[in-house]
C-alpha cells in the first residue's frame, strides 16, 4: 500500500504536499512512532503530541538555512524523520544509533544540540544575533513546552529578547505538561488563555478600537492611554508576553495544520520578537499515552495493543525505596518535607506526595530555585530532602555551593539517575557528581552499594544536622548478599566485605558489585582481594582505607564517574597526603569524554569498566 512517508527523505518533500496529504501523513508518522518505540523505547507522548506543528514548521521554513532550535529535544523524533532519518529508527537511542535528542554530527538540520529544559530561547536569540551582526538573511526559531517554559533561564531569555527587538519567532507548545502535569502560576496564567475563547477571536477588534481612541490634549491622552491599558488587560490575549516586548498570536491549534502553517507565513513576515502559542494534547492518536502522559513521557519497549510493558521488574527500583524510606520516617518526623523539579514519579516521591501533600512541593523545571528553596525550609527548622537526577543538579550547583553549605544547612539531596544511565546518553548520565560535589565545604557525599544500604544512609541523613548528599543509580537494586551494619554507616566508616593480600579494591556505589566478582574470578588463578565499599566519597574513611592496605601494594579503585576529580582521585590524593609512597594504584573511571549513548552494559563495556574487562586489565597487570 502507498505510503506518503515513505516518499519523505527531506522537508523539501513536504512542500508540495495538500493539507489533507499533511493530514493523512500524520497518522502514517503516529503509526510509525508507535511500531517503532514499542520495540527500542523512548520518548513518545511529547512526539505524538508535536505531529503536526512540526510537519508545519517544516512547510513554511526552510532548514537547515533557517534555524530551528527543539528545547529539551526529547520531541523531536518528527523533525529527524523529515530529515532524513526514518531508515535509522530501529537504532534510536541504542549503542552506536541514532540519538534521542538533536546531535549536529548527526544532521545539519540539528541546529543546536539540547536534552535539558529552557535553554532553546537562548541559544535561539544568540543565532538571530549573531545573523544580524553578519548581515545574513534567515528566520530562527525555538520551539519550547510549557513545562519548560518555568524554567528560569526561559525568562531570562524572554526579558533579553524583548528587550533586543530582535526578528526571532518563539513558539510555545502548550500540552499543560512536562513529564507530570505542570504547575505554579504560569501554568494557571497559559490555562487562562488556553481556556477562554473569546481571547483570540477579539484580539484584532480590541487593538483596532484601541488604536482609534483619540489624542486630544494632554489629560486626555493620559486618559485615553490608561484606558487603552485597561482595556488591554481586560481583552487582550498574553498579555505578560507583549509587556515583555514580544509579538503575541494564540493561542492556536495545534493539530490543524491549515491554521498553523497560515499563523506561520504570517509570523514569517513580521518583525521583532514574536511569541506563538499553540495548543497540542500529549500522546495524541494512542489512548494509554493520552490518558497517562506521564507514564508514556519515557518509556521502555511496550506492547502497542495492551500499552503494557513488555519487561516487569519483580524487585524494588531505587527510586521507590527512596519513596517507601521517606514515607516511613515522615511518619514519626513531621518536619520532614520532599521536593521535585516536575518529576514525582520519576524520583519516586509520588508515594510522599500522596500521603502527606501538605509537605510535599513541585516547583516546575526550576532546580536552582528548588536548591535555594529547600534551604529557605531548612533555615526555618524543616528538614527538606530534593530528590534530582545527577544530570539536573548540575544546573543548581551554585545554589548548592552558596545557599545550602555556605550555611552548613540541613538539606538532604537524594541525587537519582548516578553514573550512566543509558539510552538518553550525554546530556543525561551522571557521571560528574562526585566531582562536582566533593569539593564544596560542608557537604557529605555518600553512595550506597545497594538498595538495603540506600535505605539506611537515607535514616543516617536525617540525623545528621548539615548537607548531605546520597546519589545512587537509575533501575533495580539488586542486594549484595552481605550483612549491612548499619552502626558503621551512622560512624562513617567504609565496609570491608573480604580480605585478601594480593590486591584491593576500594570501590564505592554500584561497583562495589564489580569489583566482588572481580575478585571472585581472581581467586580461580590463586589471586586473594580484599573489597572495600567506601561507602562515604566525602568524608573518605581513612582509618579503614589506610589499616588494610599496608601490606598490599596493588590498589584499584572503582566508580561510575569521571576519573577527573573523582573518587579515585581523592583516594590517590588521600594516600599522598599521609606519606603512603611505593604502591600501584590504578584509577578505573569513565574518561574525559562525555559519553554517548546506548545500553548501559555495552557502555561499560566499551570503556572497559564491566568486569570481564577488569579482570583481563589485572591478569595484563601481573604478567607485566
Amino acid at each position: 500500500m502507498y505510503k506518503l512517508i515513505d516518499k519523505i527523505n527531506s522537508p523539501k518533500d513536504l512542500k508540495k504536499l495538500s493539507y489533507d496529504d499533511l493530514n493523512k501523513l500524520s497518522k502514517e508518522i503516529r503509526n510509525f512512532l508507535l511500531s517503532s518505540i514499542s520495540k527500542t523505547g523512548g520518548h513518545l507522548a511529547s512526539n505524538l503530541g508535536i505531529v503536526e506543528l512540526s510537519l508545519a514548521v517544516h512547510k513554511v521554513f526552510n532548514s537547515p538555512r533557517d534555524k530551528i532550535i527543539w528545547d529539551v529535544g526529547h520531541q523531536a523524533y518528527v523533525h529527524k524523520i523529515i530529515t532524513g532519518r526514518k531508515d535509522k529508527f530501529d537504532t534510536l537511542r541504542q549503542y552506536k544509533g541514532i540519538s534521542g535528542f538533536p546531535k549536529s554530527k548527526e544532521s545539519v538540520h540539528d541546529s543546536f544540540e539540547t536534552g535539558h529544559s529552557s535553554t532553546s530561547i537562548s541559544a535561539g536569540l544568540g543565532m538571530a544575533m549573531a545573523r544580524d551582526i553578519k548581515g545574513e538573511k534567515y528566520s530562527v526559531l525555538s520551539i519550547i513546552g510549557d513545562g519548560a517554559l518555568t524554567g528560569g533561564m526561559a525568562f531570562e531569555a524572554l526579558n533579553h529578547a524583548g528587550h533586543s527587538e530582535t526578528d526571532f519567532i518563539v513558539i510555545l507548545n502548550d500540552n499543560e505538561m512536562s513529564i507530570s502535569e505542570n504547575v505554579g502560576g504560569l501554568s494557571k496564567y497559559l490555562n487562562r488563555l488556553r481556556t477562554d475563547p473569546t481571547y483570540y477571536k477579539v484580539k484584532d477588534d480590541v487593538e483596532q478600537i484601541l488604536s482609534k481612541i483619540p489624542a486630544i490634549g494632554k489629560s486626555v491622552v493620559k486618559t485615553a492611554q490608561k484606558a487603552k491599558e485597561t482595556i488591554k488587560y481586560f481583552f487582550v490575549p498574553g498579555v505578560l508576553f507583549e509587556e515583555l516586548g514580544f509579538t503575541y498570536i494564540g493561542p492556536v491549534n495545534g493539530h490543524d495544520i491549515g491554521e498553523l502553517t497560515k499563523v506561520l507565513e504570517r509570523a514569517k513576515k513580521m518583525k521583532g520578537p514574536i511569541i506563538i502559542h499553540t495548543i497540542t494534547k500529549k500522546g495524541k492518536g494512542y489512548r494509554f499515552a493520552e490518558k497517562y502522559p506521564d507514564k508514556y513521557h519515557g518509556i521502555s519497549a511496550f506492547d502497542i495493543k495492551t500499552g503494557k510493558k513488555i519487561k516487569k521488574a519483580e524487585d524494588k527500583t531505587y527510586s521507590e525505596i527512596l519513596g517507601d524510606t521517606l514515607v516511613d520516617i515522615a511518619e514519626s518526623n513531621p518536619d520532614i518535607v520532599a521536593i521535585t523539579a516536575a518529576m514525582p514519579s520519576g524520583t519516586g516521591l509520588n508515594k510522599f506526595e500522596n500521603k502527606y501533600p501538605e509537605r510535599f512541593f513541585d516547583v516546575g523545571i526550576a532546580e536552582q530555585h528548588a536548591v535555594t528553596f529547600a534551604a529557605g525550609l531548612a533555615s526555618n527548622g524543616l528538614r527538606p530532602v530534593f530528590a534530582v537526577y545527577s544530570t539536573f543538579l548540575q544546573r543548581g550547583y551554585d545554589q548548592v555551593l552558596h545557599d545550602v553549605c555556605l550555611q552548613n544547612l540541613p538539606v538532604v539531596f537524594c541525587i537519582d539517575r548516578a553514573g550512566i544511565v543509558g539510552q538518553d546518553g550525554e546530556t543525561h548520565h551522571g557521571v560528574f557528581d562526585f566531582s562536582y560535589l566533593s569539593n564544596i565545604p560542608n557537604l557529605k557525599v555518600l553512595a550506597p552499594r545497594d538498595g538495603n544500604e540506600l535505605e539506611i544512609m537515607i535514616r543516617y541523613a536525617f540525623n545528621q544536622n548539615s548537607p548531605i548528599a546520597i546519589r545512587y543509580p537509575r533501575g533495580i537494586s539488586k542486594d549484595i548478599d552481605v550483612k549491612n551494619d548499619s552502626d558503621d554507616i551512622y560512624n562513617e566508616k567504609a565496609e570491608v566485605i573480604q580480605k585478601g593480600k594480593d590486591f584491593c579494591f576500594i570501590a564505592v556505589g554500584k561497583m562495589v558489585k564489580t569489583a566482588l566478582e572481580v575478585a571472585k574470578l581472581l581467586e580461580k588463578s590463586d589471586i586473594s582481594s580484599t573489597v572495600i565499599n567506601a561507602r562515604f566519597v566525602k568524608p573518605i574513611d581513612k582509618e579503614t582505607i589506610l589499616s588494610n592496605i599496608k601490606d598490599i601494594d596493588n590498589i584499584i579503585t572503582l566508580e561510575d564517574n569521571v576519573a577527573i576529580g573523582g573518587f579515585g582521585s581523592q583516594i590517590s590524593n588521600m594516600l599522598n597526603t599521609n606519606g603512603i609512597k611505593n604502591k600501584n594504584i590504578k584509577v578505573l573511571a569513565f574518561p574525559d569524554e562525555f559519553v554517548e549513548h546506548g545500553d548501559t552494559e555495552l557502555l561499560f563495556k566499551h570503556h572497559k569498566l564491566d568486569t570481564e574487562s577488569i579482570y583481563k586489565e589485572i591478569l595484563d597487570m601481573i604478567k607485566e
